[in-house]
């Protein structure tokens, strides 16, 4: 009986992971920037532009999003969630992006609108899922082990965005198909996960004897100071992965003269660490406290941008990797220690915390500004400031 309890728990726990690789698939736009930028032969700021497409919608839809989960419930935003990020993805490939490279190369407005459009509404997808996914993560995780599973969770996520990175070079190369090759992959994979989380009994939790969440409990959140550092830590946080993921291929080109291959190096450089440093995190959160990870690996970070500004090749490429390993669990960390200080308000925090993730769509524009007007190199610094206010609230997290 037990065994079997034990199988059916980590059964449930398959279309949720697989849930975090589709929600990986709106970081997309972190490697598309370069790809567009090259394209459709626009400044840097215009190319970030296509991150402000891609995350603007958690700023517009996650706390609206967690007081309809609060209602529906969970298995309903999740499969919204799918949906929606489905039909963004058949956007382009009804409008004729996808087939041979040459055909998108020189694009005109028109299509570079398109692909705005269909960034939009993916982002709008992940934005749903992220507000369901973390929370039903802990749902389905046992007891002490929400951090853990949530950095595991946040490593299969990290594979996703990894897609965008490993892809297009592969479909170049081999089978001359533009970036656009990601559309139909990705819709086959989300169709995967509609159909599994459909037909695999997923246990969810309510939390009884508490009052219905609104837009009003919602936002008097914000007046506890910790909530409000931690939801701008978040801010922050995105604004400069996103940052870093979109600007290293950039950097790769214009700097090192990387070209051809700049996607995958710029994959095994910042994304590989994530991905390896989010599955290593959910191993050493079973035996180290959340805030004391959290401090370790804001420290990493730091150390990461100051080899950078050094300008070395050899030292640029070590520290976008350290960046990377520093990086890999500053969101769930941040998220998770939140959540598990007030769990009765975890559907209202999740709309808040992910509607943080907005800084994924302000603060890249702000790097791409910074970089026209100085250099590549110097709109990092853009992401070094906000891993500074991370420190400063990692510092404080524990007096408040």
């Amino acid at each position: 009986m037990n065994k079997s309890s034990k199988n059916f728990n980590a059964l449930q726990t398959v279309p949720i992971f697989m849930a975090f690789l589709c929600m990986g698939f709106g970081d997309v736009v972190g490697p598309l920037v370069g790809l567009v930028k090259v394209s459709f032969n626009i400044s840097n700021f215009q190319a970030q532009l296509l991150t402000f497409s891609g995350f603007i919608m958690f700023g517009v839809l996650s706390v609206p999003l967690g007081l309809l989960q609060d209602r529906k419930g969970k298995k309903y935003i999740m499969n919204l969630g799918l949906i929606i990020a489905l039909a963004g993805l058949l956007v382009p490939i009804l409008n004729g992006m996808y087939g041979p490279v040459t055909d998108l190369a020189g694009a005109g407005q028109g299509k570079f609108i398109v692909l705005m459009f269909s960034i939009l509404l993916l982002g709008a997808g992940a934005t749903t899922l992220q507000v369901v996914g973390n929370p039903i993560m802990r749902d389905v995780s046992p007891e002490g082990k929400f951090s853990s599973n949530l950095s595991f969770a946040q490593s299969i996520k990290a594979i996703g965005s990894s897609l965008g990175f490993l892809l297009p070079p592969l479909a170049l190369q081999i089978f001359n198909l533009d970036w656009s090759i990601l559309f139909p992959i990705y819709s086959a994979l989300i169709l995967i996960n509609l159909f599994l989380f459909n037909a695999i009994p997923v246990s969810v939790k309510r939390q009884n004897n508490t009052r219905p969440a609104t837009l009003i409990s919602c936002l008097k959140l914000l007046g506890n100071g910790y909530v409000l550092m931690m939801v701008l830590a978040i801010f922050l946080y995105v604004g400069a992965e996103v940052s870093m993921s979109s600007g290293v291929p950039i950097l790769m080109k214009e700097k090192f003269g990387i070209m051809t291959f700049g996607l995958w190096v710029s994959w095994a450089l910042f994304f590989l660490p994530i991905l390896l440093g989010r599955f290593l995190g959910g191993i050493i959160l079973r035996n180290l406290k959340p805030r004391k990870f959290l401090m370790i690996t804001i420290i990493v970070s730091l150390l990461g941008f100051a080899m950078m500004f050094t300008g070395i090749k050899l030292l640029t490429f070590a520290s976008i990797i350290l960046i990377g390993f520093g990086f890999a669990n500053i969101f769930p960390l941040i998220f998770s220690m939140t959540v598990d200080r007030m769990p009765e308000r975890s559907n209202e925090l999740s709309g808040l915390m992910v509607t943080a993730i907005v800084g994924g769509a302000i603060i890249p524009p702000l790097m791409g500004f910074v970089a026209d007007q100085t250099s590549v190199m110097l709109g990092f610094l853009v992401p070094l400031g906000a891993v500074v206010y991370i420190l400063i609230s990692a510092l404080k997290s524990e007096k408040i």
